[in-house]
């Protein structure tokens, strides 16, 4: 039996969502199309649903447009049929049918993340838990305490200490083997790192060591230390080091994979800094490169540093990178369509409409709010009034007779802002939403309803809404 599904949608949307189901083949699937009474599909709510779907649909399900908010859990129970929510844009229907099980499962990964506080002697113990918590937030598993040469580090069994007391798993990441072994005494799990000349350490402690080459770029000293660990079972990670581009980066890889051949089993490490810090270049692309060859090299861990601020982000990249990388090969597939977290630049489909797709919309409109879109030819602003494109948004101002309303003018500025770094860069703009820039960001995004609604004097908010800023439908 062919699945049927209802479509619930608005005036303005009937006619593209006809189009775009009529245009896409997807097996099983039967579909009516009900036109809810309200304009725009976005201002649909539950309520307006509960008054204009009289009784429970004859239906599998009910899908109601990406942008409705409410509590569709509660229209499922009432009707007796799951309701669940499409995409933002009827332009995704197509992949959004190509995904029937929902989104791709990111819960899962198979890659250690170290995180390193390369400073660490600099700053004192609750500096050093503030830093700790701010890497497991963003997704580190272990926390490195990186020492730093002629620098000392008293409170090196005080920090391990408390960082345990919080939880932590902690390493320890130092060239002077006595700070690795207080390290280890004070509970340290992990050694960074030892030589095939300084394995006796390993006497003194129950710490798992990384292994390095003795000298840079020698694999086989770095294989002899590990054969003598393997004779006592001991564990061990083992790491060739990754140098940066144009000293030796290329020959590098080829490390790592001629360890993987020769060491099918081995518990190896990579730390990723020498690219993402030593490369000018936003780290989010380099991270997901990076991230995709400890995937295939199988790899389960990754020491992650952030110095420089442009790797500010580094942690949250690879914590997104090494679950899209472990689903991607889970489910035999390329990295794509498992999520725009390391989009932070470019979207695939940043332009869901076509110029002559948004005149044609743009006819259609019979109220005073304006309506904002990207397009390939620049930004598009209309409203029954008029029909305005420009590559500028100060060309805009001038045509759109807001000039004595201080609020609306503010609120056309700042959404025109937002479309034009869209446009430009390539990004998908969805009016009155924020700009999605991934796992970039510091900062939450802003919830821009909430500015609406309290961030406006009373007069302004009613001036605005009675002037409709809505949504583009």
């Amino acid at each position: 039996m062919p699945e049927h599904v209802l479509f619930l949608t608005g005036r303005l949307a009937e006619a593209r969502l006809r189009r775009v189901l009529g245009e896409i083949k997807v097996d099983g699937l039967d579909y009516d199309i009900h036109q809810v009474g309200v304009k725009v599909a976005a201002l649909m709510t539950p309520d307006i649903i509960r008054r204009r779907l009289a009784e429970a649909p004859r239906a599998d399900r009910v899908i109601v447009p990406g942008r409705c908010r409410g509590d569709l859990d509660a229209l499922s129970a009432e009707y007796g049929v799951p309701f669940q929510r499409g995409p933002d844009d009827l332009k995704d229907l197509p992949e959004f049918f190509g995904r029937k099980a929902g989104p791709p499962d990111l819960s899962r990964h198979d890659a250690r993340i170290f995180g390193e506080i390369v400073e660490a002697p600099t700053l004192d113990v609750a500096g050093i838990l503030a830093r700790a918590e701010a890497y497991r937030s963003a997704g580190a598993d272990v926390v490195d305490l990186g020492c730093l040469p002629d620098t000392p580090f008293p409170h090196l069994e005080e920090a391990v200490s408390a960082l345990l007391g919080e939880g932590y798993e902690v390493s320890i990441d130092s060239g002077d083997t006595d700070e690795l072994l207080r390290g280890a005494t004070a509970g340290a799990r992990y050694m960074l790192s030892l030589t095939e000349e300084t394995l006796s350490v390993l006497d003194e402690t129950e710490a798992i060591p990384i292994l390095i080459p003795s000298k840079h770029g020698d694999l086989d000293s770095l294989l002899r230390a590990m054969d003598a660990l393997d004779v006592n079972g001991r564990p061990y990670l083992a790491d060739p080091i990754l140098d940066p581009i144009h000293f030796g980066f290329t020959d590098a890889l080829l490390r790592y994979a001629e360890l993987r051949r020769l060491r099918p089993q081995a518990e190896i490490l990579m730390g990723i800094g020498n690219l993402t810090e030593l490369t000018d270049a936003d780290t989010s692309g380099i991270t997901a490169v990076l991230m995709g060859i400890v995937s295939e090299l199988e790899i389960r861990n990754v020491l992650v540093v952030q110095v420089s601020q442009h790797c500010r982000r580094a942690v949250n990249e690879t914590d997104a990178a090494r679950r899209i990388m472990f689903a991607a090969k889970d489910a035999g597939s390329l990295p794509v369509g498992f999520g725009h977290a390391l989009m932070s630049l470019r979207d695939r489909k940043p332009f869901p409409n076509t110029p002559e797709e948004i005149v044609e919309m743009a006819g259609m409109i019979t109220d005073a709010g304006f309506r904002i879109e990207a397009a390939e030819d620049g930004l598009h602003v209309y409203n029954r009034d008029g029909h305005h494109v420009v590559a500028d948004p100060f060309d805009a101002f001038p045509r759109l007779g807001v000039e004595g309303d201080g609020s609306h003018a503010f609120y056309l500025g700042a959404e025109l802002a937002r479309a034009e770094i869209a446009w430009k860069l390539g990004k998908r703009y969805v009016q009155d939403e924020p700009l999605d820039w991934g796992v970039a960001t510091d900062r939450e995004p802003v919830d821009l309803s909430h500015h609406r609604r309290e961030g406006e004097t009373l007069k302004a908010a009613k001036e605005t809404r009675r002037k409709g800023r809505g949504r583009a439908p």
